[in-house]
C-alpha cells in the first residue's frame, strides 16, 4: 500500500530553537483494516540530541524516514515536537538541542515490533492494540535470537566477547 509522503517545512529562522510541530495521521479506516488483519498498533517516542537545532530535527526526520521504509512497518502518525535547548548535557558539551517525535506504528507481528525497538531505539514504547498478543514458538525463538545477536554485537564492541564466570 503506498504511503503518503510527508515533508515538513524548515523552522523560521527568527525563532532560536523552536521548530514547528508537524503532525501526520493515516486515515483511520486503513488503520482499522490492518488491525482486523492482526497487525499490532504501538505508540513510540524517539529522542535525538545534537549540537544544533537543525541537526536534531534533521537526524530525527532521517531516522523516522528510514524506519518507515522498513518492510512490514507502517507509520500511521508522526508528531514532531519543538526542539529544546539543553545546557551541559555532557561534561564536554556546553549546549545541545533535544528533539522528540511521537509515533504510532503498525507492525504485522511482535517480531517486527521487537526489530524496531532494537534498531531504532525508542525511548518509550506502548502497545496500544491488541490487548492480548500470542505467538508460536518459532516467532518467540526468532525474537530471542535477535536479542542474543544484539547483545553479542554490543559486547564484542566493548570487550571482545561475553565474560563467563568459571567459579562454582
Amino acid at each position: 500500500m503506498p504511503r503518503k509522503k510527508v515533508e515538513n517545512k524548515p523552522a523560521p529562522k527568527e525563532r532560536d530553537s523552536a521548530i514547528e510541530a508537524a503532525t501526520f495521521s493515516m486515515e483511520q479506516d486503513k488503520v482499522q483494516k490492518k488491525l482486523k488483519e492482526g497487525w499490532i498498533k504501538s505508540w513510540m517516542m524517539i529522542e535525538a540530541l545534537a549540537v544544533t537545532d537543525a541537526a536534531a530535527r534533521a537526524s530525527l526526520e532521517s531516522h523516522i524516514r528510514k524506519m518507515g521504509l522498513e518492510n512490514g512497518v507502517v507509520i500511521t502518525k508522526k508528531d514532531f515536537k519543538r526542539t529544546e535547548k539543553v545546557d551541559r548535557p555532557f561534561a564536554n558539551i556546553e549546549t545541545a538541542y533535544s528533539g522528540v517525535v511521537e509515533l504510532e506504528v503498525l507492525t504485522p507481528d511482535y517480531d517486527r515490533l521487537v526489530f524496531l525497538v532494537l534498531n531504532y531505539a525508542p525511548s518509550a514504547i506502548e502497545v496500544l492494540e491488541p490487548k492480548r498478543i500470542s505467538m508460536d514458538a518459532g516467532e518467540a525463538q526468532g525474537i530471542l535470537n535477535s536479542l542474543a545477536e544484539l547483545i553479542h554485537r554490543f559486547v564484542s564492541m566493548t570487550r571482545g566477547g561475553i565474560m563467563v564466570d568459571t567459579k562454582k
